[in-house]
């Protein structure tokens, strides 16, 4: 009798225990409203900087969007720029033949992405983490060909040109500055991510971790596994759509550069700098990338992604945790010896 009751209490426990971590992990501290109010206020206050500012908050938002699936689902991608590139040419040909407003624009590409992002999971679920290297990159691939090949609609290797924005919400033009731009691309970036902060301090979210960490373990808790990967795996398209729309609304410009193979390679590369699972990891990855790109490149424009490349070998061979936390380099590990 008991060993029918126990298996019964772990798993009704699981999710009490799941639900007191979120709501723990979900109150918003005094640090990240810091935060957020000098990211937005920098629009108001610094005289220049906004087109690197502005650069930076749509990898940002396009890094939040692979950690939702790999950081909370475990789901590896190296195509995720397949959606990326899909939103930036649905608002750039929405914005040059209909003239609608951004916002509208926003919607219409991250509702796009989405459906990429649903249809497009059914195979992704499919088979083990290489199988799923394999089709999100052949996905990404894919429309890399295509939009290649439709050059009368998307402008092939020489890019869509001709892309005018209308005022925001008819009233806000896009300066030469990027002052709009980067103020626009901000404030979805915040909207973005406190949804996204919800959502994975959420129980579904709670849920996407054990999915992560044990599949088998959480099928058997009675947690639709594949149902979830999905889930998140349409939610994170959506967001990677936003982020490469923005880049086509505030640069006027979309090419086949956002559909190539180093978009999806870079935001991994920045997810692994700042760490997955934290969301604000996806964040600090595309500042410190961004710039040590732009510093290495000016020192040796050669051999800058050498540097990039051992650092990622240093953060592998290190550890994150470590590498973040010198302090705990010289503590013994609690497994064992002593």
């Amino acid at each position: 009798m008991k060993a029918t009751i126990a298996p019964q209490a772990a798993t009704s426990a699981a999710p009490d225990s799941l639900r007191a971590v979120g709501a723990r992990w979900s109150r918003i501290r005094w640090f990240e409203i810091v935060f957020w109010v000098v990211a937005i206020g920098a629009a108001f206050v610094l005289p220049r900087g906004f087109l690197l500012l502005n650069e930076l908050a749509i990898l940002a938002l396009f890094a939040v969007s692979l950690d939702l699936i790999l950081g909370y689902a475990g789901i590896v991608s190296l195509g995720h720029a397949a959606f990326f590139g899909l939103g930036a040419y649905c608002a750039a040909l929405l914005a040059k033949h209909f003239g609608i407003d951004p916002i509208l624009g926003l919607a219409i590409s991250a509702a796009l992405s989405a459906l990429l992002g649903l249809v497009t999971s059914v195979l992704v679920m499919r088979g083990s983490d290489l199988t799923r290297l394999m089709v999100t990159l052949g996905v990404a691939l894919i429309l890399y060909e295509i939009a290649n090949k439709m050059g009368w609609l998307t402008g092939g290797a020489d890019g869509l040109t001709g892309v005018t924005m209308v005022p925001l919400f008819g009233t806000f033009e896009f300066d030469l500055f990027g002052r709009t731009a980067y103020t626009y691309s901000v404030i979805v970036l915040a909207i973005l991510f406190f949804i996204a902060r919800a959502i994975v301090h959420s129980p579904f979210g709670m849920s996407l971790q054990v999915v992560r960490q044990n599949p088998l373990r959480a099928a058997a808790m009675g947690v639709a596994v594949n149902r979830r990967r999905a889930a998140v795996y349409t939610l994170a398209a959506a967001y990677a759509g936003v982020a490469g729309a923005l880049l086509a609304q505030t640069t006027g410009f979309a090419s086949l550069d956002v559909l190539a193979f180093h978009r999806s390679a870079d935001v991994m590369l920045m997810l692994v700098i700042g760490g997955a699972g934290y969301l604000y990891g996806g964040i600090i990855g595309a500042v410190i990338f961004k710039f040590m790109q732009d510093w290495l490149s000016g020192i040796t424009p050669q051999y800058w992604q050498f540097w990039i490349g051992l650092l990622l070998v240093v953060i592998v061979v290190v550890g994150h945790d470590k590498l973040v936390r010198p302090w705990t380099w010289f503590r013994r590990g609690h497994g064992g010896k002593q």
